[in-house]
C-alpha cells in the first residue's frame, strides 16, 4: 500500500502535565487533539489517560468515557494502550479491553525503561493475546527490542493469527534500555519480522523522532507521532499541539509520495471493525 497510516500518540504515561502545561490530560484536551489530528491527517489515536490530577490511570470508567467520546467525536481508529505506566499491575492492563477499543497495544517483552522495568512476562503477553482475539479487539504488537520480534513469532505460533487476520507492529526505538533509535536499528529489525506481518510502523523517541520518521518511510512502513515521544518541534523549539507533528508527518509522507489515508483506509489496512 502506497499511502502512509500516522498514528496519533498525544499524551503518554511519563510526562508531567505541571512540565507541559500543552499536554493533553483531561477529556475535553483529548478530545479537541484527537479532532485537530484528525484533520491534520492522523487516522489512528493512541491513548492513555489520566485521572483528576493529570497523573496516569487505568480507571475502567474513565476509559469507557473516553472510548465513548472519541467515537462519538472523530472517525479514528481508538487504540487503548494496555501499558499503561510501568507501576499498573497485570491484571489492571488487561481490564483495558473492556472498554471496547477498536484496537489495543501489545508489549512483545519486558525492557528496562530508562531506570525503571516495563515487565510484559510472557503469560501475561499470552493472555493479552487470546482475551483481544476472543472480544474482536485488534492488537498492535508494540516491539521496543529486537527480541520482541521473536516473542512476537512464538505468540503467532501458539494461538494462530490475531482478530481480523492482520498483524500490524510499531517499533518503538529510543527509549533508554531498548533498541537504539537508529537507522540501521530499524532496519535490522524490519528485516526480522515475520512474514504473517502485513504492516509495520516506527516510533523515534526525542531526538530520533525525525531520522526514524524518514527511514520508516523509505522502507514502506508508516509512522507514530505525538507528545507521547517527543516535545520538540525544533531545536528550543517545543511542541504547542499534538497537531503540529501530525501536520509535519503528513508533509514528509507527501514528500515521500506516500500521502496519508484516510481513517476508512486505515480500518481496512488494520482489519478494524466499525463499532458504535
Amino acid at each position: 500500500m502506497n499511502a502512509t497510516l500516522v498514528t496519533v500518540a498525544p499524551t503518554g504515561a511519563e510526562t508531567l502535565k505541571a512540565d507541559v502545561p500543552q499536554l493533553p490530560t483531561t477529556l475535553e484536551e483529548l478530545v479537541e487533539t484527537a479532532q485537530r489530528c484528525e484533520q491534520a491527517g492522523a487516522a489512528l489515536i493512541h491513548v492513555h489517560i489520566r485521572d483528576a490530577e493529570h497523573r496516569p490511570t487505568l480507571d475502567p470508567a474513565r476509559l469507557r468515557e473516553t472510548v465513548v467520546a472519541l467515537r462519538e467525536s472523530t472517525d479514528l481508529v481508538i487504540q487503548l494502550s494496555t501499558g499503561g505506566s510501568v507501576h499498573d499491575p497485570l491484571a489492571a492492563r488487561l481490564q483495558v479491553l473492556d472498554a471496547d477499543p477498536d484496537s489495543c497495544s501489545l508489549t512483545c517483552g519486558t525492557v528496562n525503561f530508562g531506570d525503571e522495568v516495563f515487565s510484559n512476562p510472557y503469560p501475561f503477553m499470552s493472555e493479552l493475546y487470546v482475551q483481544a482475539q476472543e472480544r474482536g479487539v485488534v492488537p498492535e504488537f508494540e516491539l521496543f527490542d529486537l527480541g520482541h520480534v521473536a516473542a512476537l513469532r512464538r505468540l503467532i505460533d501458539a494461538h494462530g493469527l490475531p482478530f481480523g487476520g492482520k498483524v500490524h507492529v510499531d517499533f518503538v526505538t529510543g527509549v533508554p534500555g531498548g533498541m537504539p533509535g537508529t537507522v540501521p536499528a530499524l532496519v535490522a529489525g524490519v528485516a526480522m519480522l515475520p512474514p504473517e506481518v502485513t504492516s509495520w510502523s516506527a516510533t523515534g523517541i526525542g531526538r530520533s523522532h525525525l531520522p526514524i520518521a524518514a527511514a520508516a518511510l523509505a522502507l514502506g512502513g508508516h509512522l507514530r507521532v505525538g507528545m507521547e515521544d517527543n516535545l520538540m518541534l525544533a531545536r528550543r523549539v517545543p511542541v504547542q499541539h499534538n497537531a503540529e507533528l501530525v501536520s509535519r508527518a503528513a508533509q514528509l509522507a507527501e514528500v515521500m509520495q506516500r500521502p496519508v489515508m484516510s481513517t476508512g483506509e486505515a480500518r481496512a489496512m488494520l482489519a478494524v471493525p466499525t463499532r458504535g
